[in-house]
């Protein structure tokens, strides 16, 4: 029998969640394993052993460990979700596009805005809000007339990008402006096996 995958992760990062939200649609077996990262277990053995950078998430498939969100996504889907991720050419390149997008202006914007509000982080919260408009901006456009980003169906494309654009308003950073975007979050949240994130202690008012 085939042992579950092993998600080490923390219950506020954005960067985790899209791991569990993913296994979970897809139905992947899968265990949480939290890491303290208040504790600061994440620079500490024997976390440091799977990932020496000190970040979550990472996974343990077997002896496979891989870490960063996108590399396992890409790896989950290839290996046990391969829906998730076209073999097209061109549609694979857009799933790649908004991975890029996730890792950086998501990553820059909503998501930094996020960590000053929730974690009192030392970033520029006006670079972090001009950078999530940028961000917000291209999703909303890209998905008018669509239901996912890529193609008639959820990718990992759509996971990726999930996390940290519904949780935007914890930094402060409204969805209002943008129907074509919340359209497309509701319809992942309308995914079975969704998992939703959950909210921090400033919570989902903004």
């Amino acid at each position: 029998m085939t042992q579950p995958i092993r998600i080490h992760s923390f219950p506020l990062s954005g960067h985790s969640h899209r791991v569990e939200l993913f296994a979970s649609l897809a139905g992947i077996a899968h265990e949480i394993v939290t890491v303290d990262l208040a504790a600061g277990a994440h620079k500490a053995e024997p976390f440091l052993s799977l990932n020496p950078a000190g970040q979550v998430p990472v996974i343990e498939d077997g002896s496979t460990v891989i870490p960063d969100s996108n590399a396992i996504l890409v790896y989950l889907a290839r290996k046990y979700a391969p829906s998730y991720l076209p073999t097209d050419p061109v549609q694979e390149a857009e799933v790649q596009r908004f991975l890029s997008l996730a890792a950086g202006e998501i990553a820059f914007g909503p998501a930094a805005a996020r960590l000053i509000n929730v974690f009192n982080a030392p970033l520029d919260a006006d670079f972090c809000k001009a950078t999530a408009a940028k961000a917000l901006g291209k999703l909303d456009a890209h998905m008018q007339g669509r239901n996912f980003l890529v193609g008639e169906a959820p990718t990992i494309a759509d996971v990726a990008e999930y996390s940290y654009t519904a949780h935007a308003p914890e930094g402060g950073i409204s969805l209002e402006p943008y129907p074509d975007l919340r359209r497309l979050l509701a319809n992942i949240e309308a995914l079975k096996g969704f998992k939703p994130m959950p909210a921090s202690k400033v919570g989902l008012a903004a």
